[in-house]
C-alpha cells in the first residue's frame, strides 16, 4: 500500500485503549500519531505540531472538541477534523460540522474505517494533479488546480470537503444529484452513514457564498446547480 498522503496525525482522545487501537492502525498505514488526552493539550498541539489531520474526540475533559475546532477555525487554521462522537451525540456531530470538521465516526468504530475516512480527508484537502481547470455558475468561479472560490469577486475559504462538494454540483450544472450520490461522490461511502452531512455542508457552502450561490433545492430529491 502507498504512503503518498502520510505524515503526523493528531489524535485526541481521552480513552486511551481507543487511543491505542488507533496507533496501531495508523502505524500499519505509513502515519505518525502525537497523542493528547484533552482538549486545551489537542489545541496546543495543532497550533505546535501542524498535523497533516486531526482525529477529534467530542467528549474531553476540560476544553470540548466543538471548543478546539472551533477555536482552529476562526484562527484560519483548516486542517482536516475527523471527529469521533457517541452514537447518542447527533446534535453534536451536526455542530461540529458546521463549525468545519470534514467528517466523523461514531462510537464504536472499526479502525480500518476509520483510517479510510482519514485517507479520503486527506486526498480532498490535497486535491488531484489532474484537477486544473475552472468552473462557473454565476457569481462563483473555482479555481480547481489551486483549489480557491471567488463569489461576486470575494475570496472565500471552503473546507476540502465543502470544496469538493460544490465541485460535484457545478461540473453538472442543472443535474439533480440525490443526497446518496453526493455522499457516494464526495465522502466515499454509502447511504448507510446518513444523508443529514450533506444537509449541513449544502447549508455551509450556501452561507458561505451568500447571493452568489447557485445551489438550488430539489424537494424531495436533492440539489442541482444553476448554470
Amino acid at each position: 500500500m502507498g504512503h503518498e498522503t502520510s505524515g503526523l496525525v493528531l489524535v485526541v482522545e481521552d480513552e486511551r485503549h481507543i487511543a491505542d487501537l488507533i496507533r496501531m492502525y495508523l502505524a500499519r498505514d505509513g502515519f505518525g500519531m502525537h497523542l493528547c488526552g484533552d482538549g486545551t493539550d489537542g489545541l496546543a498541539s495543532a497550533r505546535l505540531l501542524a498535523p497533516v489531520a486531526i482525529i477529534l474526540d467530542i467528549r474531553l475533559p476540560g476544553m470540548d472538541g466543538l471548543d478546539v475546532i472551533r477555536t482552529l477555525r476562526a484562527e484560519g487554521n483548516w486542517t482536516p477534523v475527523l471527529f469521533v462522537t457517541a452514537r447518542d451525540e447527533e446534535a453534536d456531530r451536526i455542530l461540529g460540522l458546521e463549525l468545519g470538521a470534514d467528517d466523523y465516526v461514531t462510537k464504536p468504530f472499526s479502525p480500518r474505517e476509520l483510517v479510510a475516512r482519514l485517507r479520503t480527508v486527506l486526498r480532498r484537502a490535497a486535491g488531484t494533479p489532474d484537477a486544473a481547470g475552472t468552473l462557473r455558475a454565476g457569481g462563483v468561479v473555482m479555481d480547481l488546480g489551486r483549489r480557491r472560490v471567488r463569489a461576486d469577486g470575494r475570496e472565500v475559504v471552503l473546507t476540502a470537503t465543502e470544496f469538493d462538494l460544490l465541485s460535484a454540483l457545478l461540473r453538472r450544472p442543472g443535474l439533480v444529484h440525490s443526497r446518496e450520490r453526493l455522499l457516494s461522490q464526495v465522502w466515499g461511502y454509502t447511504a448507510a452513514a446518513g444523508t443529514r452531512t450533506v444537509d449541513v455542508h449544502v447549508a455551509q457552502v450556501r452561507a458561505k457564498l451568500g447571493d452568489a450561490s447557485p445551489i438550488r433545492t430539489v424537494r424531495g430529491v436533492g440539489y442541482t446547480a444553476d448554470a
